[in-house]
């Protein structure tokens, strides 16, 4: 899990964060402001400072934030002048927005605030749905509104071109200052502010919803937040019941509020089409006698505050019932709570300020153990430097009391004892000073206000009359009885006591308007002090630090919103120095680093010795070897081969031998009865090629491959009673495997990484002979053993970086080590293995068929699939019956629409067809008499591989430049696509360090989606609606090259993968076809046309020889079709880049390969070219030479396979 930051505000108006790697507060960067409130989430944070006004501090990230404004610009056709800007009065505006309905000059488009910028000038689209337009840009048509083609034609009467301007936005790692309304400022000023709801149902990345309190009582909130928007568009009134003094908002739909009376509000009705919701429902405070004062919501829980500082946790609370059940009360007093994310609760005690977290917040524990303080010290460099007169805004604003220490008020500790006396002349004060300072606990948040304002305790005594000692301060006292409006104030400065007048510069004074206080005498330690909200704050200017060297920070507000952590999360928030004893310290001060290294050194000296020692001792002696069997037995279910197919009770048992050589080897062998009859089937151990755990949510299954199960696609099928059983039998025969091979430890640099449509990692080490012409090792013959982790895809090269990127778009870069997972003891390396988490969706879909009674209904036909079913819709899965894909997952959300479906939908979420199944597009027609719509819901994976996260950029696609092994590139470039599109390139990629430092984000016009690095530094990449283009000037001193060119897709094709190899690049459509780009010659990187080289592949690789693996469906065995199959081109040559045919592997169930770290040359042997295969045939289809121009169809088809149903037994996805 990566850092992320816990931010908090200090009495005196210092904003601070504390990441969850680090040990010390830092003073927030651009600190010149005093702010009141803050609330975080993990892109960004917003806080009310002093001027009342809102600022947004949106963290640095390597990739920019840019918005694209576009604009059409439209003409008409006439006799006269042909296509110019003269259009009809019936027509759109010449310059319009794609609608043709609002008016969009380019000279009409404004920044929207000082914190952004432009980009470049205005420029034309010359792309529409991936195919490249005329020069200029035009689409035509009919007439307005129609569907536009790139064509003209000969009665194309209106056309239109979109412009372009990008705007970037500037402001990061600081606090920029929200613009106010259009109309002029907001009436009045804000005092509370939250932030949420990116996580309402299927909300588009980045939405936010902010809402503020203002002092009046009103409610706002924030339009048009999200990700190209992070400062939002203007504020919203929301209609109240009553007068609002704060409010918390969560990750999802839960918004709360507090009253001026002590009641909550809850907020219904909020949707992702509707993120304000529609109404309020009133809930009774938890306490009878005194009323609410904080409330703070997270995901499932609800926390309160009452007016005498007791803690409330909301029980029943969840997406359908967001008011909850009761209250249950809590131990500990705080001032105010904050519930960030996995609902993880903060707090700051009324005793000490000292920030709390709650211990023991789980899933199926919400309301935790124990609250615990954070000791951590600040960053003292920076807290240093902060401004002593930092409360000039807040004590305008905030109550309670503010003391700050004068300099001759802190005793030193190395005074001579010459000074004795007088200290002991001073004891009692210094005692009565000392009680003091406990109970004179600072009181300045807003909350705090809120509390004084609308407590219903009785208000102390004045002050008058008291003698010069210090006055004992209560932490809960009230103020004094406020004045009324027509009273006159007073202003008056505090008299310095004499012996410091003149030696220190005169003190300022802060002064409520509404309330003044008479003036307080000088007490004997000269401490200022100020009462609460209607007192004179005093203090000296000059101070450089509000707090004495062992004293922590009094903080006043934390805000966890952005803040990732759960019970498991390792914490250096306890060790710090402030919560060490004395002696512990001088101890661990006495050991001198000098110390500690020559003891380290004797020690190993000693143990060196002693080794030797005892080696020389039995050095006459022959070494043993051990001539043994070794047998482990066990009872499994084994799905038989024969039909009927179904589970039968076998014995199962692994016999493992050593030889005199003392190589290891083994036999596997089940035992089952057929007819009464005792029978056996065996493996031998040196010829399984892969052992593949199956998810199942009902058995325990796992699956054994050898070369002759491989040809068959039916491997060996066994279930074990539980989990851990599997588990064990796996880690066994997976090392006696690696024994048998002679294979330990990480994989080569050479190695071959795939990735399981389960998220499973597999390794291969390579053969010299693999890509050996023209008799290559058969690929049925490879061993690939499992590598621990949770992966979509792999990238490598070869020298030995290798990165991966989870379901949940996170990156991860290999860590040099083996095992993990289900692997232990010798199985697993105890180092460089750590916890890796992965987070994915599972889908259903919710089926409907209209008839002319009821509409649309849940009633389909007796034909007809199930109404709740899978994408095929031939396996029913309902809300209730779909489980996790295995017990080692675990549901982190609720069933919610999912709206990202290929295709588009409506507003609720339903996609149209004809028929089941047809095509489906987002919008009903007539002829539409059944919809679907699909329903998601996240779950979760914990567990540990080598493997370290690379934060913070989610990843769709990356590549790494392939190369030889004696390569002596100092820095490997590496290629990236985030999850929204843009494309980056990471900078500081070594051997040594194969993380890297920071990504350059690389212009582009559109999102794209797969890219690839070749030989050569050749960058090939595709867009979101399939176009191809090519990176020019791309090199090790130009990373990240100049300009794309725009390469034409193959014929009526959107593509949707790219590989790039030496010399050859390969790219995959979206209907499952492999093209090869002819033509490609070091003047001309672009190539000339394309080819068809086979049909029915998911993925292919290309490496740094030119090698051509692939990832393909519909492979046909002698007992299944299995789809996911590796496939391995064979007869690829220099003189041969496109090979000759196709070599079947491991399969089904693979998602992804890459060959790209495999530089191995393989000995070539001159020998006839074999026969070329009879089922493959050539064809190549060019490019169009113009309109009308003619093409020649591809008729070739590598993998020709019956189109059949898939085997329900097969490995399939």
């Amino acid at each position: 899990m990566p850092s992320s930051l816990l931010w908090a505000v200090d009495v005196y108006g210092r904003v601070y964060t504390l990441s969850t790697a680090g040990q010390c507060w830092e003073l927030c960067k651009d600190a010149h402001l005093e702010f009141k409130r803050l609330t975080s989430v993990q892109q960004c944070c917003w806080g009310i400072a002093g001027d009342h006004q809102v600022y947004l501090y949106v963290h640095s990230s390597d990739v920019p934030i840019r918005y694209q404004e576009e604009t059409y610009e439209n003409q008409r056709w006439n006799p006269v002048d042909r296509f110019c800007e003269k259009l009809l009065p019936s027509d759109r505006w010449q310059w319009s927005d794609v609608t043709g309905l609002k008016h969009q000059p380019l000279d009409s488009f404004r920044l929207p605030s000082e914190h952004w910028e432009w980009e470049a000038d205005w420029y034309v689209d010359e792309n529409i749905d991936g195919e490249p337009t005329e020069k200029g840009g035009w689409t035509y048509a009919i007439d307005f509104p129609a569907t536009y083609t790139k064509d003209k034609k000969w009665n194309s009467c209106v056309r239109r071109r979109r412009w372009i301007r990008y705007r970037r936005y500037k402001s990061r790692d600081t606090w920029a200052k929200i613009p106010s309304q259009d109309d002029g400022p907001l009436p009045d000023p804000f005092s509370d502010i939250s932030a949420g709801g990116w996580e309402i149902t299927d909300e588009p990345r980045g939405r936010l919803s902010l809402w503020a309190v203002s002092l009046q009582g009103k409610m706002w909130y924030r339009e048009g937040i999200h990700h190209h928007n992070p400062e939002g568009s203007m504020w919203t009134e929301v209609t109240t019941p009553g007068e609002v003094v704060q409010i918390s908002c969560g990750p999802s739909d839960l918004v709360w509020a507090v009253l001026w009376e002590g009641q909550l509000l809850v907020r219904e009705g909020i949707s992702r089409e509707n993120p304000k919701g529609s109404s309020w429902v009133v809930v009774d405070s938890p306490s009878t006698e005194v009323g609410a004062i904080h409330v703070a919501v997270g995901i499932n829980v609800v926390w309160a505050v009452t007016k005498d500082r007791k803690v409330w946790f909301r029980r029943g609370i969840n997406s359908h019932n967001p008011c909850g059940t009761g209250w249950i009360g809590m131990v500990g007093e705080m001032v105010m709570v904050n519930v960030g994310l996995n609902d993880q609760v903060w707090g700051i005690s009324c005793e000490d300020r000292a920030v709390y977290i709650r211990q023991g917040v789980t899933s199926s524990e919400l309301s935790g153990k124990t609250w615990r303080a954070i000791a951590v010290a600040r960053d003292d460099d920076r807290s240093r430097s902060g401004s002593a007169n930092s409360l000039a805004s807040a004590g305008c604003f905030f109550s309670g009391e503010v003391r700050v220490q004068s300099q001759s008020s802190v005793m030193n500790d190395a005074e001579s004892s010459s000074e004795t006396e007088r200290s002991q002349a001073a004891q009692s004060t210094s005692l009565t000073h000392a009680d003091a300072m406990k109970r004179r606990i600072p009181k300045v948040t807003s909350d705090s206000f809120i509390s004084e304002l609308v407590s219903d305790k009785e208000r102390k005594p004045d002050r008058d009359g008291r003698d010069g000692q210090t006055p004992s301060i209560q932490e809960d006292g009230a103020p004094q009885e406020q004045a009324s409006a027509d009273q006159e104030t007073s202003v008056e400065l505090l008299p310095q006591s004499s012996g410091q007048q003149g030696a220190r510069d005169p003190k300022w004074s802060n002064v409520d308007l509404e309330e003044a206080q008479p003036p307080l005498p000088a007490a004997a330690s000269d401490t200022t002090e100020t009462s609460s909200l209607s007192s004179v704050a005093t203090y000296n200017l000059g101070m450089e630090e509000q707090y004495g060297v062992d004293e922590h920070p009094l903080w006043a507000w934390v805000s966890g919103g952005g803040c990732a952590m759960d019970s498991h999360t390792h914490l250096n928030w306890f060790s710090a120095s402030t919560g060490v004893s004395s002696s512990v310290q001088s101890m661990s001060l006495s050991i001198t680093p000098a110390q500690t290294a020559a003891w380290r050194k004797q020690i190993f000296e000693q143990l060196s010795e002693r080794s030797k020692r005892e080696m020389e001792n039995f050095k006459h002696y022959e070494q043993a070897i051990e001539q043994s069997v070794w047998v482990k037995k066990g009872n499994m279910q084994w799905w038989r081969d024969w039909k009927p197919n179904k589970w039968i009770d076998v014995r199962f048992a692994l016999e493992q031998f050593s030889g005199t050589d003392g190589n290891r080897d083994g036999i596997l062998f089940i035992y089952y009865t057929f007819n009464d009859e005792k029978k056996y089937l065996h493996a031998f151990i040196n010829e399984i090629t892969v052992l593949v755990p199956v998810l199942n949510d009902t058995k325990h299954t796992f699956a054994i491959y050898t070369p002759e199960r491989t040809k068959q696609r039916w491997p060996i099928w066994l279930t074990a009673a539980t989990e851990q059983e599997m588990h064990d039998w796996l880690a066994l025969l997976n090392l006696s495997c690696c024994d048998s091979r002679g294979i330990h430890g990480a994989p080569c640099k050479q190695a071959i990484w795939s990735t399981t449509c389960k998220g499973d990692i597999y390794v291969c080490e390579p053969a010299p002979n693999l890509e050996a012409v023209p008799y290559p090792l058969p690929c049925d013959q490879m061993f690939w053993r499992q590598i621990g982790g949770h992966l979509r895809l792999v990238e490598s090269n070869s020298l030995g970086i290798v990165w991966g990127i989870g379901y949940d778009h996170t990156a991860w870069v290999y860590t040099g080590g083996y095992g993990g997972g289900f692997s232990q003891g010798l199985g697993s390396s105890t180092d460089n293995i750590h916890t890796q988490t992965d987070v994915k969706s599972v889908y259903i879909y919710e089926n409907q068929r209209w008839n002319p009674v009821t509409g649309y209904s849940s009633r389909g036909l007796p034909t007809d699939r199930y109404m709740w079913s899978d994408v095929s819709g031939l396996q029913e899965c309902t809300k209730a019956s779909t489980k996790p894909p295995s017990p080692q997952w675990t549901w982190v959300s609720d069933w919610c629409i999912d709206y990202n479906t290929s295709g588009g939908t409506d507003r609720e979420g339903w996609q149209y067809a004809a028929d089941f199944p047809a095509t489906y597009h987002g919008y009903k027609t007539m002829k539409d008499f059944v919809r679907r719509r699909r329903w998601a819901r996240k779950c979760k994976i914990t567990t540990t591989g080598p493997w370290l996260e690379v934060p913070p950029i989610a990843l769709w696609d990356l590549t790494i430049l392939p190369c030889s092994s004696q390569s002596s590139v100092e820095e490997v470039s590496l290629w990236g696509i985030s999850n929204k599109g843009d494309v980056l390139c990471r900078i500081g990629v070594t051997q040594q360090s194969p993380a890297g430092t920071s990504w350059l984000h690389v212009g582009t016009d559109q999102p794209f989606k797969s890219i690839s690095i070749g030989g050569g530094y050749q960058v090939w990449a595709i867009a979101r609606d399939g176009s191809t283009f090519y990176r020019g000037s791309v090199s090790a001193q130009n990373p990240a090259g100049d300009c794309w060119y725009h390469i034409p897709s193959p014929p009526r094709q959107k593509l949707k993968q790219v590989s790039v190899g030496r010399t050859s690049v390969y790219v995959v459509d979206e209907n499952s076809n492999l093209w090869y780009r002819q033509g490609l010659t070091p003047s001309y990187p672009q190539g000339s046309s394309w080819e068809h080289i086979s049909n029915n592949v998911r993925r292919v690789s290309v490496g740094p020889l030119d090698q051509v693996w692939i990832i393909a469906d519909k492979v046909q065995g002698s007992h299944s079709l299995s789809c996911g199959t590796v496939c391995h081109r064979v007869g690829v040559q220099p003189m041969e880049p496109k090979g000759q045919s196709w070599d079947y592997g491991i399969g089904g169930g693979w998602e992804h390969i890459t060959i790209r770290g495999n530089s191995q040359e393989a000995p070539r042997i001159v020998m006839p070219v074999p026969a070329e295969n009879t089922l493959e045939k050539k064809g190549r289809v060019a490019e169009e030479g113009g309109e009308g121009g003619g093409r020649t169809a591809s008729i070739s088809s590598v993998l020709c396979i019956k189109e059949e149903e898939l085997n329900g037994n097969a490995v399939s996805c």
